[in-house]
């Protein structure tokens, strides 16, 4: 007689690794809530979720069956924005809590990202065609109307005409030299970000907070995923391999610098870098 069966439950990174394995399936929302399992290693992730769903029922039993969509864009904005009162966190705006979706839950506050995900669940759920837009410096929320497309800042809830869409670009134009609109046209920065685009503007915004704190633990782990996400994206696991070996893990910095130089055979600091993988190898 066979023995009982054992399930070894999945790490957070191969349970975060599973979510994003395929485009065609990757749950942007349940990835990024995910994410904050850095800091919350016993987070339960799909009571997160349980908790937006019905964050998200309590609208939809709200709105007729029969709302034309510009009613129910209103009857949403004033759920999420007056009275659930999610707003961008203008007093600390770089505090990395902004980018966990269970803090944001809990603070109502939170990046402009973090607030759009939130915010394009609900209008899906409320049978609005909502999208997120990796909009230059600020992400933004697309709806699709049937008299056009509506683009709402989810760190404030207003809707952005085409003149103040155009003016948040204006200093990407000045710093490329693209004065002529025609050489940098609005709605090329209009386009819906696909769901690792989304995951990974997140993950990169705690980097540069990470980063900037000097915090290497939180910044491996950021990279970790980053990678997972990104696996021909050099420059994180580049990043990744010298942050670990600062942290002393040298075996671990030269399995991740040997991967990128596989990749990467011509970059310009690859003899450098084959010296210093072969001073980690001998560290192990």
């Amino acid at each position: 007689m066979s023995g009982p069966l054992h399930f070894v439950a999945p790490t957070a990174l191969e349970y975060f690794a599973a979510l994003v394995a395929d485009d065609a399936s990757l749950p942007v929302l349940e990835a990024a809530v995910a994410v904050a399992q850095d800091d919350n290693p016993g987070l339960d992730v799909q009571g997160v979720l349980a908790h937006i769903d019905g964050l998200a029922d309590r609208l939809c039993r709200r709105i007729p069956a029969d709302a034309a969509p510009l009613q129910r864009l209103r009857l949403l904005n004033r759920y999420f924005f007056q009275e659930l009162g999610f707003a961008g966190n203008v007093n600390d705006y770089y505090d990395p809590r902004n980018s966990y979706l269970p803090e944001v839950l809990q603070t109502r506050r939170g990046i402009p990202l973090t607030l759009a995900l939130l915010y394009i669940e609900m209008a899906t759920q409320a049978g609005l065609h909502a999208q997120g837009v990796s909009f230059p410096g600020h992400f933004l929320v697309k709806l699709r109307l049937p008299r056009g497309e509506v683009i709402i800042d989810p760190f404030n809830g207003r809707s952005l005409s085409r003149a103040e869409l155009d003016a948040l670009l204006q200093p990407l134009r000045t710093e490329r030299g693209l004065v002529d609109d025609d050489e940098a046209p609005l709605g090329l920065f209009l386009q819906a970000a696909s769901a690792r685009d989304v995951v990974a503007r997140l993950l990169r915004n705690l980097r540069e907070i990470h980063r900037g704190a000097d915090d290497l633990e939180r910044l491996a782990a950021v990279l970790r995923r980053l990678v997972i996400l990104l696996p021909q994206a050099g420059d994180e696991r580049r990043e990744l391999a010298l942050v670990l070996a600062e942290l002393g893990q040298h075996g671990l910095a030269a399995d991740e610098l040997a991967v990128y130089l596989q990749q990467r055979p011509s970059a310009s600091d690859a003899e450098g870098l084959h010296r210093q993988l072969a001073a980690w190898r001998s560290l192990r």
